[in-house]
């Protein structure tokens, strides 16, 4: 157990039942009050975010997260399939948890899997991937005005927007927390 105004930004605490991520805090310590910790969290189960908050000596329950790499496998339909790269054990994901996820996931890439008590809470990709363009228009000559961008479409099927001296064909390196190119793979 740990004083609520010893959290620090990245730490995962339960309170009430809820799993949460510290993103901010805030202590506040006015004259004849206790200090009021306001503390800006993401709940992990359900991604929300909001802010509590709480008096000093309100006590929460510090905990770790496990991570695990293991590799995606396939799509069996509503669930995704990821096997632990040691034991060959296999696990099943829903796509409801996934969604965003998916953007980016093909086939034998490996990704953190975290989990508590064995309850799994979410994938974490690595901060880029590299996926190959399956659609994309030829460029127009003469549009080279402020950085010109075309759509295209990588093998995922997320649209994203390239340069124009990209081609069909060709990998490029996508950004996975806003899904924007970065460039040539």
């Amino acid at each position: 157990m740990v004083n609520v105004t010893e959290l620090r930004p990245g730490n995962y605490f339960i309170d009430e039942n809820n799993l949460y991520q510290v993103l901010d805090i805030l202590l506040n310590k006015t004259a004849m009050r206790k200090m009021v910790a306001k503390v800006k969290v993401k709940n992990v189960r359900t991604g929300t975010i909001n802010e509590i908050a709480r008096n000093s000596g309100y006590m929460v329950e510090n905990i770790k997260l496990d991570k695990k790499t293991m590799q995606y496998l396939y799509d069996s339909g509503d669930f995704l399939v990821f096997m632990d790269n040691e034991t060959y054990e296999q696990i099943e994901i829903s796509k409801d948890r996934l969604k965003w996820e998916m953007n980016f996931l093909k086939s034998e890439c490996n990704v953190d899997i975290t989990s508590y008590d064995g309850e799994i809470l979410g994938i974490q990709l690595p901060p880029k991937v590299a996926l190959k363009i399956t659609v994309c228009e030829p460029a127009i000559r003469g549009d080279t005005v402020n950085k010109p961008m075309k759509p295209a479409t990588v093998e995922t099927g997320l649209e994203i927007k390239v340069p124009l001296f990209i081609e069909e064909g060709e990998e490029v390196l996508v950004r996975t927390d806003n899904g924007e190119y970065d460039s040539r793979a």
